[in-house]
């Protein structure tokens, strides 16, 4: 496991649980808004993986879960055998993915090793390239994983992170019809980390936040913003 960043405590990053975050270093898409930039490239501090499990043990009855994010997480060839060493100890574990490695997803459900996944959702089909930055990007995969998880094989989330160069309403509404029959749906203002892969982007007004959400509930009655 390339472990290149380690939060001890977590009141936010796993609904309704007491948990750590652990960073994954590298990505295989280039959101121009991504706010990790160093974990995409794969620049930061490496943690070893045994250190952090060793961590993990003396946390017991302290943590509830343990939340897994990057960069790409399921880029990592000993992601399997990393979360079984995590749910040996007792902990829940939470998977943020961008939806890229569909046959991973599943057999990391399948085995009942992930108890939640929360996949971002870049943008509607039609500017996913521009989004993940790349050019000619197949969707395909992605579009599988979400066909996937609107399966309610594991409890899960989507997410869009909203950014005024990339998102307009419309756009919104579209990704709610895309994921519609989704149990919770998710809308975050862009913030500007200082750390970007591109600068010079932004969030949007919080009246443009409430009515990205408002059409998106006419579909996803359940939609939720984040970050205002």
């Amino acid at each position: 496991m390339n472990i290149q960043g380690f939060q001890k405590l977590t009141l936010l990053d796993y609904p309704g649980k007491v948990a750590c975050t652990i960073f994954t270093g590298g990505c295989n898409f280039r959101c121009p808004f991504c706010h990790n930039a160093g974990l995409v490239r794969g620049e930061e501090e490496t943690y070893d993986p045994d250190t952090i499990l060793a961590t993990l043990k003396k946390r017991q009855g302290l943590l509830d879960g343990v939340c897994i994010t990057g960069g790409e997480p399921l880029l990592q060839p000993d992601i399997e055998d990393f979360i079984r060493e995590v749910g040996k100890m007792g902990f829940a574990v939470k998977l943020d993915t961008n939806g890229s490695f569909p046959d991973r997803l599943r057999s990391l459900v399948d085995a009942g090793l992930v108890d939640y996944v929360a996949m971002d959702i870049k943008n509607r089909k039609e500017r996913y390239a521009e989004t993940v930055g790349k050019a000619d990007f197949d969707i395909a995969p992605v579009e599988a994983s979400v066909k996937y998880l609107l399966e309610n094989h594991v409890d899960y989330e989507f997410r869009t992170t909203v950014v005024q160069e990339f998102h307009r309403v419309q756009d919104i509404e579209a990704i709610a019809q895309w994921i519609q029959g989704a149990p919770k749906y998710f809308l975050q203002n862009f913030v500007d980390s200082g750390n970007l892969l591109c600068p010079d982007l932004h969030g949007v007004p919080k009246e443009t936040m409430e009515e990205m959400q408002a059409k998106a509930c006419k579909i996803l009655p359940n939609t939720q913003l984040r970050g205002l």
